[in-house]
């Protein structure tokens, strides 16, 4: 590849790549790459998300660097969105080299956002919720709803998941879509109704306020909870009451503090970093009435994570596109030659 040409993966060859390779394959591969970068954590530069809200919603710039390879990702959180037929969370991402500065690829983050997240919360399981867990609860089902679902199944071995979403159309959607995957689809008419036999708790709302999808009363003992809903200040799911009785897990604890559930505790209140239950240096799920949460908010190393995957498999794909988004004049001091000849 050309150095000035920089490969671009539109929504089309994103779609197409996925299905090429298989969207439980995908899951899979990408939950063992966001697990191979966790397990070196402190090799990359951390800093909470760029943020700049409004009172409609947020955007986002998530960088991190390895060192060798930067990366960073635009994303957008806009609940009412949804009401002018819009996307809530839309994304685009780059990789760069570091040793030159050079883009190596730009790609669509939408889906690839869709596909990280719920392969990161089935990795996070895998090391938190009960061995035998088979029934997962998923509450909120929108965009995120059938990645989670799938990504539950391929990794930790779901097989049924319950269906709830305050608009029936959601529920129908979705069961819809998941329609021949080898999961036992079961729709619920209540929150109540949706987590009856669920080792695995999974919220997914949109709307960005204080709200209680999960109230203390509804979580028993020996669940795990996946809470990826609330992801940027002001807008939780979970009923403070839950967040004291569990033992929380989290990516990045000063972007979390602000932007996740345990906004709700205490600065000082003990979480655990995901990484160092990875890593082995401290304990996960330690007892079978053991309550744990994954306050997930998403960090910008899954995003990385991500990418560099994709990065790795347009060689053999050959699904992406050339843009000729770098200048690259015959004398690099010579930029303003190089547009003086163009008009020849």
């Amino acid at each position: 590849m050309s150095l000035n040409l920089v490969p671009f993966v539109s929504v089309d060859k994103m779609m197409k790549l996925v299905l090429h390779i298989g969207i439980e394959r995908v899951l899979m591969d990408l939950a063992a790459e966001i697990e191979a970068d966790f397990r070196r954590w402190p090799q990359f530069d951390k800093t909470p998300r760029v943020a700049s809200h409004s009172d409609v919603g947020v955007i986002e710039l998530m960088p991190t660097s390895d060192g060798t390879t930067y990366g960073f990702k635009y994303v957008n959180g806009h609940p009412s969105n949804l009401r002018r037929g819009l996307q809530t969370v839309t994304a685009f991402g780059l990789l760069a080299d570091v040793a030159t500065g050079y883009p190596l690829l730009l790609s669509e983050m939408t889906i690839l956002t869709a596909l990280r997240t719920a392969a990161t919360s089935a990795m996070a399981a895998r090391h938190l919720a009960p061995k035998d867990a088979r029934v997962m609860a998923m509450i909120g089902n929108g965009a995120q709803a059938e990645f989670q679902a799938l990504a539950f199944k391929a990794i930790c071995g779901i097989e049924e998941v319950r269906l709830y979403d305050i608009d029936p159309d959601a529920t129908d959607k979705c069961a819809r879509n998941l329609a021949g995957s080898g999961l036992k689809i079961t729709r619920c008419k209540s929150r109540e109704d949706a987590i009856l036999g669920a080792q695995i708790l999974t919220t997914c709302t949109a709307d960005k306020n204080y709200a209680t999808i999960l109230n203390d009363n509804m979580v028993g003992a020996g669940v795990h909870i996946n809470a990826i809903g609330g992801d940027c200040p002001g807008k939780t799911e979970l009923a403070p009451a839950i967040l004291h009785r569990s033992s929380i897990f989290v990516e990045y604890p000063p972007q979390t503090r602000i932007e996740g559930e345990i906004q709700q505790l205490a600065a000082d209140h003990p979480v655990t970093e995901l990484w160092q239950v990875i890593t082995g240096e401290t304990a996960g799920r330690t007892s079978a009435s053991q309550i744990t949460l994954f306050d997930s908010v998403g960090f910008a190393i899954e995003d990385f994570s991500a990418l560099r995957y994709v990065h790795g498999k347009l060689a053999a794909t050959g699904l992406y596109d050339n843009l000729d988004m770098i200048a690259d004049p015959d004398d690099p001091r010579d930029l303003f030659g190089m547009i003086l000849r163009a008009a020849a």
